[in-house]
């Protein structure tokens, strides 16, 4: 299985965000994400580019047309 996994930094990028914002999402469960933390240290988290995806799937909106 192959996942590709995704930094804060580069989700920010992605979103055009700053990553405090990203941190807001994770915060909120809206941006789930996997939490790579080899001791008792800081955690490292990664969001899996599938996440992602479906993250801004949620979030598209379609604008109305606007007739003349």
């Amino acid at each position: 299985m192959s996942v590709r996994l995704l930094s804060i930094p580069t989700v920010a990028a992605a979103l055009d965000v700053d990553r405090r914002t990203v941190y807001r999402f994770i915060a909120a469960g809206d941006l789930p994400v996997v939490d790579l933390r080899t001791g008792s240290g800081r955690s490292r988290v990664r969001v899996p580019a599938a996440s992602l995806d479906e993250f801004l799937s949620r979030r598209a909106v379609v604008m109305p047309t606007t007739r003349r």
